[in-house]
């Protein structure tokens, strides 16, 4: 009984482990396809049948060099690093201060400000988009990459706010009070004791806020004009209509080195995006 128990369990990890190797492949499969275009001639992505990586003799890496040649693209490249970071590191403290506020302090319109920030997530950001470009203008944001930065901030808060939240819901107000005891005051309960106890779930948000300014295409269609000042995502669009035919090659070079920096954010911050994003959405 024991061992037909055994062989069952070892069935069922089989079948998982099946279900989620097929998964990752499924995810892979267009990067590694991208990269083989970016790799290859432009005429080489027409023959029959088709190669999924180029063969010696097309290898080339003529793509990258011409996206590499055109400072524009350096530019956007720029711009999208700023606007990312500048997103990351603004949401970050000003989400993990809202938090800190909320779950440890009782005050009158605490629930109320907690619905509010439950209630935006809900919000679809495109229904929003025409008083926003009215308050861009107004604020003469309209045709800034830095711009940019202050609606990022104000679309990734009420996620981050949450997340941070919960995770800051299971850190023992003991802590706190020990801090108070010795003579501190909220200061520094807030920069000595909940920031670094809660760097997994900053952590875990700040990858996903990255990768939110990092793709986002509408808005920074919408308000900006000039090409120097655009992000990647609009100068990849730019390829599409831009030329009779539409040069693939370059498309695939300059989504592949679009990629480097979501890679990067990804590897030196994995350590603490599984475990914040359990506790983050679970505890509190």
């Amino acid at each position: 009984m024991r061992g037909d128990q055994m062989t069952k369990k070892r069935a069922r990890l089989l079948f998982i482990y099946v279900l989620l190797a097929g998964g990752a492949i499924l995810c892979v499969m267009p990067m590694v396809y991208m990269l083989g275009i970016s790799l290859k001639p432009s005429g080489a992505l027409y023959e029959f049948p088709p190669h999924l990586f180029p063969g010696p003799e097309q290898l080339t890496l003529v793509n990258f060099e011409e996206i590499l040649a055109q400072s524009k693209f350096f530019y956007n490249f720029c711009n999208s690093v700023i606007v990312a970071c500048l997103t990351v590191v603004l949401s970050a403290f000003i989400s993990s201060a809202f938090a800190f506020c909320l779950e440890r302090f009782r005050f009158r319109g605490r629930k109320l400000l907690m619905a509010l920030v439950i209630g935006t997530m809900i919000i679809p950001g495109t229904t929003m988009i025409i008083t926003q470009f009215q308050l861009a203008n107004f604020l003469h944001l309209t045709n800034s990459d830095l711009g940019l930065v202050p609606f990022y901030v104000a679309w990734v808060m009420p996620f981050s706010t949450f997340m941070i939240m919960n995770y800051i819901s299971s850190i023992p107000r003991d802590y706190d009070e020990a801090v108070y005891v010795e003579g501190g005051d909220v200061f520094t309960v807030f920069f000595r004791v909940i920031v670094p106890l809660s760097k997994p779930a900053i952590a875990s948000v700040s990858i996903f806020n990255f990768l939110t300014s990092w793709d986002e295409f509408q808005w920074a269609l919408t308000v900006i004009d000039e090409d120097a000042k655009r992000t990647m995502p609009i100068a990849i669009a730019g390829f599409f209509g831009e030329h009779q035919f539409t040069e693939w090659g370059s498309v695939f070079a300059l989504s592949m080195i679009s990629l480097v920096p979501v890679f990067v954010i990804f590897v030196t911050m994995q350590k603490y995006f599984v475990s914040g994003l359990q506790a983050g959405g679970l505890k509190g």
